[in-house]
């Protein structure tokens, strides 16, 4: 727990800088907006919903045959942040705002894009593992296509109870009720959902739910998984920033001087009066062996001057 005590971070309100967990938010429901924009303009041509989902939602949703996937290795990431239904998107946003607010605040704002991702990759994997072995759902491959932040929000949601089990909501309710249950309740609902048809898209969940865990178990060994994430994004992002660049070498005329017979240079503490009544008034509070040694040495050098 010492790792994660260091890591917390105080409160993040809605848009401040860094805020990763309404980030996220904010690129779902803005690629769920463009994605109802291009279905209107293919609604009010020529074309039908059907071209629209082989052109558009074909090519971003992920596939479950590994074949197909391997043609379109982008939806590995796209999918992710893309939803073909406004309620998959809204109970999606809701369950990830309520969790990731409580595990960004106990954990820090730098875990929570890593989880996230973590988590749609382990989903990602169980779905085209399941799709591609069982034979219930093989012969569907071309049918069965996975979008949306499930897995992710099963990452997030697994996570935070790991950290704060006995974290208890709506302490209206005889006391509030521990996270747990409210965690255990939809995990559950995911589990129930293994029984029908949609098996593959369920077990992709329970597997981002399942990479939550490790994420947190990794984190309290003292390990940061998420790190190289956050070093690669700050190297893209200081490509295109001219400031963060190093000023260039340039070859510059060598000049020497003769210093023989000079004293070498040394750095002499500024002596202000101010800084002398500070370093007297700590002497009067901790005695004189509580100085520093440049502090001593601005006091013998006030002295030298009066004299």
């Amino acid at each position: 727990m010492n790792y994660m005590q260091a890591e917390r971070k105080k409160k993040i309100g809605f848009g401040e800088d860094g805020d990763a967990l309404m980030r996220l938010i904010f690129i779902n429901i803005m690629v769920f907006v463009i994605l109802v924009f291009i279905k209107i303009v293919y609604q009010l041509s020529d074309s039908n919903l059907t071209a629209f989902n082989a052109q558009i939602m074909n090519w971003i949703g992920l596939p479950g045959n590994f074949s197909s996937f391997a043609v379109k290795p982008w939806t590995l990431l796209l999918h992710m942040i893309s939803h073909d239904d406004v309620w998959r998107l809204l109970g999606n946003m809701i369950c990830f705002w309520a969790f990731g607010y409580l595990l960004q605040d106990l954990l820090g704002n730098r875990h929570i894009a890593p989880i996230y991702i973590y988590g749609a990759l382990a989903g990602a994997l169980f779905f085209i593992a399941s799709v591609s072995l069982l034979p219930a759902f093989s012969k569907q491959t071309s049918e069965l296509v996975f979008y949306g932040a499930g897995a992710s929000v099963m990452a997030v949601a697994i996570a935070v109870t790991v950290i704060a089990h006995d974290y208890r909501v709506f302490p209206m309710i005889n006391g509030g009720i521990p996270l747990w249950i409210i965690t255990l309740i939809y995990v559950l609902i995911n589990f129930a959902g293994l029984a029908g048809k949609g098996f593959p898209f369920h077990l992709a969940h329970l597997g981002g739910g399942a990479m939550g865990f490790v994420y947190i178990k990794l984190i309290q060994t003292g390990n940061n998984p998420g790190e190289w994430m956050h070093n690669l994004y700050n190297w893209f992002t200081n490509l295109f920033n001219p400031a963060s660049k190093p000023p260039k070498k340039t070859i510059k005329k060598e000049v020497f001087y003769n210093t023989k017979g000079q004293q070498p240079f040394s750095r002499k503490p500024n002596i202000t009066e101010q800084r002398v009544d500070a370093i007297l008034d700590k002497i009067s509070r901790s005695g004189y062996q509580s100085l520093s040694e440049e502090e001593k040495e601005i006091l013998k050098n006030a002295a030298d001057s009066e004299t």
